[in-house]
């Protein structure tokens, strides 16, 4: 019995020191070892040395009410560093209820279409079906991009290999004071340094919905409920091709000022997470390298189990006390408490290293909420921005 237990609290606690920490380390030791392997994708389209013009590119914001913001980030298109003929802006009103198509149209978009309501994907395919460019890019209504990240996305694309390219997106804070609790921002810094190690040593195993582009004619329709962000990078190597992360293009957005709103954001983003990992084709092996598939397995699968692991593990350390087990047992249970404590501790007193003990509890519990919510009544196709991001 003592022993059962054992190996399974150290089997649980092992795999959530790996997907948090040894899964980035191990990459890194990699990319030492393959330190001489030039990045790939990291030319910017038109820059001197890049073989003829740059490539049109369509760029395409799906949005939902966002008359507050559109006429901004319609602005912030038409000003980036790229070649104006070469650059066709489409604006996807995804069932707007307000004034962002006239102001979409107003601040000089390509192209605006007035969809009926059916989630931020559909309104991309609809787009796509519409746009004249050779990539195919996509950003939300309130990232706003730096002047050469249009340049820098489709410069990925002079690699024939590759079939998608997300940028670097960063997150500010959308308010100070006491609201301003989120520590996204710190989580999202050692992601992204996750995924350049995934970019150099193969493939990024997900993007982000601020920046992110792929070839027109490798561009696949989803599930609805299925987001590009998860959905795209996986099946583009399954196809054979790499789907990669370019730090030279830079975005920005507004975080969820809470954490709860961001917990809220997360347990819905999971919500959608959960179809494309149980029934979308990511867990089959078919189309992987055994690198890739245990990127897939480390950085995916273990890190959306981690609340299940978590639990495992505080059961197995309670149940190995309860028949005596020896000291080593009651630290490591001190530990796992400490750490709760901790979270509950951040709403009264809101220090940095209590408000991120709370963010890493909230957050690694996100995964079993949408599940939850996926299986208790299903998933829709649209959803609302997160409070406080305009």
């Amino acid at each position: 019995m003592r022993t059962a237990l054992e190996i399974v609290f150290w089997v649980c606690a092992g795999l959530i020191v790996w997907t948090q920490l040894g899964y980035a380390a191990a990459l890194a030791a990699l990319a030492l070892v393959f330190a001489r392997v030039p990045k790939p994708g990291v030319r910017s389209a038109g820059a001197p040395g890049a073989a003829g013009p740059a490539p049109v590119l369509s760029l395409i914001v799906a949005a939902h009410d966002e008359e507050s913001v559109i006429a901004e980030k319609v602005g912030n298109s038409l000003s980036l560093d790229y070649p104006r003929d070469r650059l066709e802006l489409i604006v996807a009103c995804d069932g707007c209820t307000d004034a962002t198509a006239a102001r979409a149209r107003a601040a000089g978009a390509d192209l605006v279409l007035e969809l009926p309501r059916g989630g931020k994907i559909r309104a991309q395919d609809a787009a796509v079906d519409r746009s004249r460019g050779e990539i195919v890019a996509f950003s939300d209504a309130n990232a706003m991009w730096q002047a050469d990240a249009a340049s820098a996305l489709a410069g990925a694309f002079s690699d024939p290999r590759v079939g998608y390219a997300c940028g670097q997106v960063r997150f500010v804070q959308a308010a100070a004071g006491a609201g301003a609790s989120n520590q996204e921002g710190v989580y999202w810094r050692y992601e992204l340094a996750v995924r350049g190690l995934e970019s150099r040593l193969g493939s990024i195993t997900a993007g982000n919905g601020a920046i992110y582009a792929t070839r027109r004619d490798t561009y696949m329709v989803v599930d609805p409920i299925m987001g590009h962000d998860l959905s795209l990078p996986f099946n583009m190597v399954k196809r054979g091709l790499r789907a990669v992360y370019v730090p030279g293009a830079r975005a920005s957005e507004k975080m969820v000022p809470s954490l709860g709103g961001e917990f809220a954001r997360k347990r819905r983003m999971m919500s959608h997470t959960w179809p494309i990992l149980l029934r979308g084709g990511m867990l089959s092996p078919r189309g992987y390298t055994p690198g890739y598939a245990l990127m897939i397995f480390s950085h995916r699968l273990l890190r959306y189990c981690t609340p299940g692991l978590h639990a495992l593990a505080l059961a197995a350390n309670v149940a190995l006390l309860a028949i005596g087990a020896g000291p080593l047992y009651l630290v490591t249970l001190a530990l796992q408490i400490a750490l709760l404590v901790a979270a509950v501790l951040a709403g009264p007193l809101p220090a940095r290293p209590l408000l991120l003990a709370r963010y890493y509890v909230l957050s690694t519990a996100s995964p079993a909420a949408g599940l939850w919510d996926w299986l208790g009544h299903g998933t829709a196709a649209s959803w609302d921005a997160a409070e406080g991001t305009r």
